[in-house]
């Protein structure tokens, strides 16, 4: 089966040699709930709520074929980056009380596990363990 897309003959190449990196059965199928992973190995940065909708769009089985996945990638890479570099650190700012361009740690575990997509308390502590105080600088 043909997908009708706007990527180039090599970026389908590329798209399906990082596929097939996932494809542990060796079947030309991935576990549903690897798509979100195959998609940041592409460069794309889809929320998890987002992948699963657009798997649940594609009426999969628990296993997604290439040919299903290219029209998951197409609408995830469609989408315009909702937010650049700027946009987050001009957020960080809001909670930079002190005006120094540090934010406490217990302010970012706080944001990290309440806004947003929401990490885990394990997830935050891994991310925050070995970072610098303001004083080590």
């Amino acid at each position: 089966m043909t997908v009708k897309t706007n990527f180039s003959d090599d970026q389908i190449a590329e798209f399906q040699e990082a596929f097939m990196l996932f494809d542990t059965k060796g079947d030309g199928m991935i576990p549903a709930n690897q798509v979100g992973e195959v998609l940041r190995a592409l460069g794309q940065n889809p929320t998890e709520a987002e992948v699963k909708r657009l798997v649940q769009n594609q009426k999969t089985e628990g296993r997604v074929t290439f040919e299903t996945f290219i029209p998951i990638l197409q609408a995830v890479s469609s989408k315009p980056a909702a937010d650049t570099m700027e946009d987050f650190v001009e957020g960080l700012r809001h909670f930079d009380k002190d005006g120094n361009g540090f934010i406490s740690s217990a302010e970012l575990r706080h944001l990290l596990t309440s806004l947003g997509e929401k990490m885990t308390e394990d997830d935050v502590e891994s991310l925050i363990h070995g970072q610098r105080t303001p004083r080590e600088y």
